[in-house]
């Protein structure tokens, strides 16, 4: 089975960016300053977007995922 989470960089041309990466539905891919994940966060979707609380969820939990790792 795939985990949930997964952690990515680009480090040869985004070396200050850090990603996460989310392999459930909705399959998205999150990306914020490896210093601060908050700052300069942008999101890929594979899926379908989804917003409101249930996108509000998603990003905590990718943030504590990263945190935790």
């Amino acid at each position: 089975m795939l985990p949930r989470f997964l952690i990515a960089d680009n480090s040869q041309e985004l070396p200050d960016k850090i990603f996460v990466v989310h392999t459930h539905t909705p399959k998205c891919i999150i990306g914020g300053n490896i210093e601060n994940f908050d700052n300069d966060r942008s999101v890929f979707w594979i899926d379908k977007e989804i917003s409101g609380q249930a996108f509000d969820k998603l990003l905590v939990e990718a943030e504590e995922f990263l945190e935790n790792e």
